[in-house]
């Protein structure tokens, strides 16, 4: 249905694609994965037409509909809500404009008749009749209440916007469907809303997302940008991230028998084998283990960060304790009646619908605000590093990374430059990198560098607050199994389902009336009845 064929794509010297021929067929959804400018986003942009390759073509089947998720979110901000979802379909909106040009006029002429009635056939054809319906039923289904259908677009807050401008790249059955971070500002409802619609939606689906959780549970395939060429793997992004993590060993194991290594495979496909029947993939994932040769997956190019946080000390029993503490903003409040006894051992996920609530939060038990009313303490044998929601106060004064890093060394020993940059190669920052000017780093670098910091004060709580914001895959992936792995306390806000799931045991739940505090899995947590009815009255006004 769409082929790319010879794609090449250069910016200077550097070479993004070269040579790429690739098909996405129907029925399924690829992922499209790759580290950080390797060109995820180029190509999207390239086969939706947006940006031109240096050579080679995008060919889309004939009569087919391309639909890509916007992200200019102000784009249709002097149209209605219902109208901008309706021209996601362009075909049936230019219909329905000339229709409507049409029975507009004072003279109405029988040309004018004859070609109204092409045009409400050609209407009927495209399900214009119910377009309207059908849209406002997908706009609630999003969240999007009837009463906002026919406001301005300009009148919406953000995170609305983003949802409507969803609609309306899911809006028509689109045959082709391309979405780039389309979780990015979706709460959990929404994505987990998006994450069913998907799995059962048939045509072809094509998506760049760092969120792994969305991606194993939409993907039938995983579509590398690896060495300026593009590779499909069947099965979601865990498979795709085990079976490489596979074939790397292997081929680091010279002197490791064949057998031996036929042995390992064979169990890494039984292991995946067990849980393939619960996906929407079965029968496809099925095959594809049975056929699997470890010899088809490549060496990738990619580097993980070798994250690893120890402790200093171990702290005792006393973590944290918060008593009746209390947020506000602007007269509004954040959170309320919030008590809080942080137990060792206990990794929270501090959540709420209001993301200005839990940034509050780290703020004042971080000492770097001040609470409305109420008190906390931390345990006298804790000490805490604290990655913001905002860094930015950390990056302003140019300087080199080592320079920059050895601001927050504790001794002789961690001043000295070979020290120093044993921590910034952990996180990819070696060689040259190293003296890169701290004050014109990208988000991603910024995140990195806060990383080494924390892990050179070896702290025993960390708090988190959405710490995968800008990591690519890699850096992500490495982070939640360092998380997993530490031993002291945490505090974690993320909109990665992942993380929280995999990071949580307790989650922590600020609301402008009071808490819920529960020694649960985030999955549990956000699915059961009862706590999701106790969670609408403490949000209700």
């Amino acid at each position: 249905m769409l082929s790319v064929s010879n794609l090449s794509v250069q910016f200077g010297k550097r070479v993004l694609f070269d040579d790429v021929n690739t098909t996405f067929t129907p029925g399924n959804c690829y992922g499209i994965i790759g580290a950080n400018g390797a060109g995820k986003s180029t190509f999207l942009n390239i086969i939706a037409g947006k940006q031109e390759a240096n050579s080679g073509n995008v060919h889309l089947e004939p009569g087919k509909r391309m639909s890509v998720l916007e992200q200019n979110h102000n784009a249709f901000d002097e149209h209605t809500v219902l109208d901008t979802i309706l021209r996601g379909n362009k075909s049936l909106y230019k219909v329905k404009e000339e229709m409507d040009g049409i029975y507009a006029k004072e003279d109405f002429s029988d040309a004018d008749g004859e070609r109204v009635g092409e045009l409400q056939i050609k209407f009927e054809e495209m399900n214009g009749w119910n377009a309207d319906s059908d849209a406002a039923a997908m706009l609630s289904n999003l969240g999007i209440p009837e009463a906002l259908h026919y406001n301005l677009m300009a009148d919406l807050d953000g995170v609305q916007k983003v949802r409507v401008l969803l609609a309306q790249a899911l809006f028509g059955n689109p045959d082709v469907l391309i979405m780039d971070e389309p979780t990015n500002d979706l709460d959990y409802e929404t994505i987990l809303w998006l994450e069913q619609f998907l799995a059962n939606y048939d045509n072809t689906v094509i998506v760049v997302s760092h969120d792994r959780h969305f991606l194993d549970a939409v993907c039938t395939h995983i579509s590398d940008i690896d060495f300026g060429k593009i590779s499909h793997f069947s099965g979601n992004y865990t498979f795709w991230y085990e079976s490489s993590q596979l074939a790397a060993r292997q081929r680091s194991q010279q002197n490791k028998k064949s057998e031996e290594k036929k042995k390992e495979l064979q169990e890494f496909i039984a292991r995946f084998s067990a849980n393939v029947a619960k996906s929407k993939q079965a029968t496809s994932r099925k095959k594809m283990i049975d056929k699997l040769n470890i010899e088809d997956i490549k060496p990738s190019s990619r580097r993980y960060p070798a994250i690893i946080f120890e402790q200093e000390r171990e702290a005792g029993d006393q973590i944290l304790n918060v008593e009746d503490l209390k947020a506000t903003l602007d007269n509004e409040v954040l959170f309320q009646d919030v008590n809080i006894n942080l137990a060792k051992g206990d990794k929270a996920v501090i959540y709420s619908k209001d993301s200005r609530a839990v940034t509050a939060f780290y703020e004042i038990i971080a000492g770097d605000a001040k609470a409305a009313a109420g008190n906390f303490q931390w345990g006298v044998t804790t000490t805490q590093a604290y990655l913001p929601l905002d860094n930015s106060r950390y990056f302003k004064d140019p300087m080199s990374l080592v320079d920059w890093l050895r601001q927050y060394s504790q001794t002789e020993e961690e001043r000295e430059e070979v020290f120093i940059r044993g921590f910034l190669g952990k996180m990819i920052f070696s060689g040259e990198e190293a003296l890169k000017q701290s004050n014109v780093l990208s988000g991603g670098e910024k995140v990195r560098c806060m990383l080494s910091k924390m892990m050179m004060t070896r702290s025993n709580v960390l708090l988190l607050d959405e710490p995968t914001n800008h990591l690519d895959l890699e850096s992500i992936t490495a982070f939640n199994n360092a998380l997993k792995n530490f031993k002291g306390n945490v505090l974690l806000t993320t909109h990665d389902h992942a993380f929280a799931q995999t990071v949580g045991n307790r989650i922590i739940e600020l609301t402008p009336n009071g808490i819920i505090d529960r020694y649960l899995t985030f999955d549990e947590y956000m699915t059961d009845p009862k706590i999701k009815e106790l969670r609408n009255k403490l949000y209700a006004n």
